[in-house]
């Protein structure tokens, strides 16, 4: 049997190359998906052979990411309950269909992956590996061996395995589009998170005394430059990362309401999405209609509840992002903000679609209608409101008279 694992080179993942091993006689095929993660690439190949990996791919799919998945997101000012900007939900359904590029390469028989029972990650490597191919074999261990973390652990090193900090307090998942933080004094929502838990951002007292200002470029709902420099998009996204984080920009702190049936205290560092979605949404304000801010504000949490609930391929979902898509063909400018002490402001925005329109709202010599106008107009506009009141108060007085 030969088995394709998506393999992230930690604990979980190592021990599952072992357990396929004696398991099922597999032939294990280890894959890691580069999307913008802190790790030796090198280091996790040379771990997946140690623990009996047949081969190892190391794919790099960083400008992937950021086109096909947080391109979307940003058009979206994607937050999933209001704060997370769904960097590991969107980074799962790219990593699941890279594994499956390489198990079809490979010829294997079946799909492993190390979500636990207790995840979000199952659901949205699951369904994306059954959207793309549903006749092929996904295999779980960690749903199914009953180990702790000290058990795995042992059950390593009891087979010559060392895995480097599989002790460390803390749970890590990071991409381009964040830093995702678990364990530790996190598990308690009363206490602070130790400035140990963080490693993108500093805090707001160590932060620099002199505020940042700086311009970003859109096209077509696109971040496309910093300060006038243009850039690729992971170099932009990388950037602002460094930048954000070193002035306090980014730490999210809530209690967030999980797939699997139970809230969770999370904890992330994302500067770079912190700064252009709200970047991205003072440009939507500016060139938008009324009514296309409304319809989009209604549909933005439909579509950030769907990524984190790993129904990347609900057409649900392809039919919000097309009329994104649409809206975004305006959202094209500039926006300067600055960045002080852990906080973000909007300094200015200028846009050739720009809705608004100094003529018109000044107040010192913009259009005002005629009076005639104005009182019609108002007439007009609260004549529902008028009318019901009018109807209802004479019916309380009737029936107040009998």
């Amino acid at each position: 049997m030969r088995i394709a694992l998506a393999y992230s080179g930690g604990l979980d993942t190592t021990a599952c190359i072992v357990w396929l091993k004696e398991k099922y006689n597999a032939e294990v095929i280890t894959v890691t998906v580069d999307v913008g993660q802190e790790d030796d690439f090198r280091e996790i190949e040379e771990r997946a052979y140690r623990a009996g990996a047949l081969k190892h791919y190391t794919v790099d799919a960083k400008e992937e990411f950021v086109k096909e998945y947080i391109f979307p997101a940003i058009k979206m000012n994607a937050l999933y309950e209001g704060y997370y900007p769904l960097s590991t939900a969107l980074a799962r359904p790219l990593i699941a269909k890279k594994v499956l590029e390489i198990a079809r390469r490979e010829a294997a028989d079946a799909i492993a992956h190390g979500s636990t029972s207790k995840g979000n990650d199952q659901v949205r490597f699951d369904l994306t590996i059954r959207a793309l191919d549903p006749s092929i074999r996904i295999i779980t261990p960690a749903r199914s061996w009953g180990m702790t973390r000290s058990d795995e652990i042992e059950y390593l090193r009891s087979r010559g395995i060392d895995i480097p900090g599989s002790n460390k307090k803390y749970s890590i998942d990071d991409n381009l589009w964040g830093r995702s933080i678990e364990g530790g004094e996190l598990e308690d929502p009363s206490q602070s998170p130790s400035e140990e838990a963080f490693k993108w951002t500093s805090s707001p007292e160590r932060a620099p005394d002199t505020p940042l200002e700086m311009g970003i470029e859109f096209r077509d709902g696109i971040p496309v430059a910093i300060n006038g420099e243009s850039m690729d998009p992971v170099k932009l996204i990388s950037t602002l990362n460094t930048i954000g984080g070193a002035h306090g920009v980014g730490r999210i702190d809530h209690i967030e309401n999980r797939l699997v049936g139970f809230k969770s205290r999370e904890v992330y560092e994302a500067p770079a999405a912190t700064i252009l979605i709200k970047a991205h949404e003072d440009l939507e304000k500016a060139v938008l209609t009324p009514r296309e801010l409304r319809v989009k504000k209604m549909l933005e949490p439909i579509w950030s509840d769907l990524v984190y609930n790993g129904l990347w391929f609900e057409p649900t979902r392809i039919a919000i992002e097309a009329l994104s898509n649409e809206m975004n063909r305006w959202v094209s400018g500039e926006v300067r903000v600055k960045l002080y002490k852990g906080s973000l402001s909007i300094l200015s925005r200028r846009s050739p679609y720009m809705v608004y329109r100094k003529d018109i709202a000044s107040y010192e010599t913009g259009w005002y209608p005629s009076e005639e106008k104005a009182v019609g107009f108002i007439e007009i506009w609260g004549m529902h409101t008028l009318t019901a009141l009018r109807v209802r108060r004479d019916a309380l007085q009737r029936a107040s008279s009998r």
